[in-house]
């Protein structure tokens, strides 16, 4: 970790977490943190689901909820980043407290239950950005809680974003809705992909261009949901999926104070069940269709596993909390160092290069 920010993260950590986030998105917006320019090697650059990434690291959805800094956060280093997840109506989330920190673990609990200020709002942030971006910027999809109709809402998502997001991803994963991860079962997973597919082709018929949508999952599945996910996103022609989510297992944490609040676990402990998660599904789904791996990624050694895993791409965020803004020069580095040292061409050499040894291991209970 930088040592100045050793000392920041110290004053950070004094704070509730909410008020030291709402701090880091200031400062973005300030220009005070450094900039990387996320295309120092050409090697680190990956082309899938028909986008092109300057690099394979983006940060993943709920930093930047209401799509306040995606260009700050773009020239951080990032390779990509993510919005949202945004619901149709403003939403408040879950009661404060909703944050709970895990320093001994670099992992975080939350229940924020897709706090964000709706379509309307993002989408006028998002309109200003124009098209010339140092990256891919997706739009991370949601349903209102109280809504009547959460598939109605992720394809009403897709339809307002379709003019200004690179990718979409529609969240089923949040362990903070209430019944959200019910859309995952196999009935109300094939209804779902009908809908955000069909929302797609709309545009794509009004000579709009072709957009990925991905599917983000949750940690916290067995193999039998793992293989439906995994033929219903094959038979509907799915671009990709992003595992994963948080999860509601509280396996391995060390003591603490906070273990029993209620939410989802993020950081370093999520690594291993997300990373075979990610290969399992890696085998079900082929070579061909785009993963990105989220879940614990902290250095380059953790995302150049998470791509050996399978993954074409990774995301981080909590990661991000605990080391600062240093932390995406120093994983570039390491991976521009793996190229070099194992003379590869590209950073996409890697992937699969341990998709069987992970794919092998159980599930952690």
């Amino acid at each position: 970790m930088n040592p100045l920010y050793a000392l920041s993260r110290r004053a950070l950590f004094a704070l509730e977490p909410e008020v030291a986030h709402r701090l880091s998105i200031v400062a973005l917006k300030s220009g005070a943190l450094p900039r990387c320019p996320a295309a120092l090697d050409q090697r680190l650059a990956v082309h899938t689901a028909g986008l092109s990434f300057p690099n394979p690291v983006g940060i993943a959805a709920g930093f930047d909820k209401n799509s306040e800094v995606p260009l700050e956060i773009l020239r951080l280093g990032f390779g990509f980043t993510e919005i949202g997840s945004v619901t149709p109506k403003p939403q408040r989330g879950g009661e404060k407290p909703r944050i709970f920190r895990l320093p001994a673990d670099n992992a975080v609990i939350n229940r924020l239950g897709f706090n964000n200020e709706g379509h309307a709002k993002v989408l006028q942030r998002l309109k200003t950005l124009g098209g010339n971006r140092p990256g891919p910027i997706g739009v991370n999809v949601g349903a209102n809680k109280d809504s009547d109709n959460r598939i109605a809402d992720f394809a009403l998502g897709i339809e307002v974003f379709y003019s200004v997001a690179d990718y979409f991803t529609v969240n089923v994963s949040s362990p903070n809705t209430p019944g959200l991860r019910d859309l995952q079962a196999r009935g109300n997973l094939a209804t779902l992909l009908e809908a955000v597919l069909a929302a797609r082709q709309v545009q794509c018929t009004q000579g709009h261009a072709h957009k990925p949508i991905f599917l983000k999952v949750a940690p916290d599945l067995g193999l039998d949901d793992l293989r439906d996910i995994a033929e219903l996103s094959l038979e509907h022609a799915l671009d990709g999926l992003i595992v994963s989510n948080t999860t509601l297992s509280r396996s391995g944490l060390k003591p603490h104070w906070h273990i029993g609040q209620a939410g989802g676990v993020s950081g370093r402990p999520l690594f291993e069940r997300s990373t075979i998660i990610l290969a399992k599904l890696r085998q079900l789904v082929g070579p061909s269709m785009t993963i990105i791996g989220v879940g614990g990624v902290d250095s380059a050694d953790s995302a150049l596993e998470k791509i050996r895993a399978g993954a074409d791409l990774i995301q981080l965020y909590t990661g991000f909390v605990y080391q600062g803004p240093g932390l995406i020069r120093s994983v570039l580095t390491g991976l521009s160092n793996a190229v070099e040292r194992e003379q590869v061409s590209s950073v996409a050499d890697f992937r699969d290069t341990g998709s069987e040894e992970w794919a092998a291991k159980p599930v952690p209970q």
